[in-house]
């Protein structure tokens, strides 16, 4: 018997919690140790560098789990389009969260040496498997429980998380910088974000547990419509708009990752701008990044998916080249202006893609194509970002060939976008 999408549909409030709930706990792991890299872990697990190789090592494990999200992807992809979407959101939640709580007690290079870093770089992997897989399901959550007209609305929930899960992660490194002691800081108090994340984990699956598997999936469960390997049929048949949504979602990755991640390093380091206001900027930031996510999705609703991101990817174009300029002025309201700027346009280009990318796949492989080319935009935007701003500001090559980078990868993501066609009006 066929399913009807709408029948028995759990409440919007339902779907919303599910959705932004666990995506905000799975990218509150994935930023501390962001935010972490750049703050402590080049002294924690590689004291014998100098200060920027030691931060390039601090970043290269960063960059590991990005590397890592394509795998979990397929994985998780793979399952999610053969069993369900709501078994693999409550697996890829418990791979991320007690990934993020073992690396909270890591001990350091000080106390096991060489080991440190090699069970560091291994932990960060097994996050970005949970991370791999995490997005997709919560979106496809969201966009296949959604009615006709709305799936921009839905899908702006789990968009929502990362904003959520940020300025709750750097809200704790905020208050741990001003409570704490430097040395406090560095020995031990860089360590409770992540084993607190062990009580959100816990909330989450509570959450998780409670929603419904989709009814487009259970539809097509129902109608046989089930692909034996999902990832083989979606490399046949849907391929390019693998590789071209990952172009799309490049800049989005690359204008979080340099206004956050690499720039948090640059403020502190060669700015010498206080750890606490640029965390607290960051912040500010990310409200607007939430905001412009809003905006966006619902937009997108009205106007189409690729318009309103195309309008997105624009701005970020001109951003790029405006970014460090602001913050080489050393003035806290400017610094700020150009974070807030970089964070709203991110947010701008964010909030439809909880529904775009879904939109892209057929049913048979929508899990597996959306996460894969979400997270093989954060390979070329997320991960490279920090390695090659760093790489370029000791290179002294300046800021100003960082801001034309972010605006490169824009290019880029316009491109991959004209390529691509209009989903707003397409059933699932």
């Amino acid at each position: 018997m066929t399913v009807s999408p709408q029948t028995d549909a759990p409440s919007r409030s339902r779907i919303a919690a599910a959705s932004l709930i666990g995506t905000a706990i799975e990218f509150y792991d994935f930023y501390i140790y962001g935010t972490a890299a750049a703050l402590v872990l080049n002294t924690a697990f590689f004291p014998e560098m100098d200060p920027v190789a030691g931060s390039l090592a601090a970043f290269s494990t960063f960059a590991v789990a990005f590397i890592s999200r394509p795998l979990g992807s397929a994985v998780f992809g793979h399952w999610g389009d053969r069993i369900g979407r709501k078994s693999m959101l409550v697996v890829s939640l418990l791979v991320m969260g007690l990934s993020t709580v073992a690396i909270g007690l890591l001990p350091g290079y000080a106390a096991i040496g060489v080991i440190a870093p090699v069970l560091l770089v291994l932990l960060r992997f097994t996050q970005g498997i949970g991370l791999g897989g995490e997005w997709g399901g919560a979106a496809l959550l969201a966009t296949e429980h959604a009615p006709p007209g709305k799936r921009g609305l839905y899908a702006m929930f789990p968009q929502l998380g990362p904003s959520a899960g940020f300025i709750v992660a750097n809200g704790l490194f905020l208050v741990l910088g001003e409570t704490l002691s430097d040395g406090q800081f560095e020995s031990w108090g860089w360590r409770l974000p992540f084993v607190g994340s062990l009580l959100l984990v816990i909330v989450g699956l509570y959450v998780r547990l409670k929603i419904s598997e989709t009814p487009v999936f259970q539809a097509a469960m129902d109608q046989r419509r089930i692909a034996r390997v999902p990832f083989a049929g979606l490399m046949r048949h849907q391929w390019r708009r693998v590789l071209l949504g990952a172009g799309a979602m490049t800049i989005a990755y690359t204008l979080f990752y340099t206004a956050t991640t690499y720039c948090l390093a640059y403020g502190t380091d060669v700015l010498e701008i206080s750890k606490t206001t640029m965390l607290a900027l960051s912040m500010i930031g990310v409200v607007f990044m939430a905001a412009g996510t809003v905006v966006s999705a619902m937009v997108s609703d009205r106007l189409g998916r690729r318009r309103t991101l195309i309008t997105g990817v624009i701005g970020a174009i001109v951003w790029g080249l405006v970014m460090f300029p602001l913050m080489e002025t050393r003035v806290i309201f400017l610094v700020g202006l150009a974070l807030a700027g970089a964070l709203g346009l991110m947010g701008l280009v964010f909030g439809p893609m909880g529904a775009y990318l879904p939109e892209l796949f057929n049913t048979e492989y929508r899990y597996s194509g959306s996460s894969v080319a979400y997270s093989l935009g954060g390979v070329l935007g997320g991960a490279v970002p920090p390695l090659v701003a760093t790489s370029m500001q000791a290179s002294g090559l300046g800021a100003l060939a960082v801001g034309g980078y972010v605006s490169a990868m824009a290019v880029l993501s316009l491109l991959c976008l004209l390529a691509l066609p209009e989903t707003g009006d397409r059933t699932l």
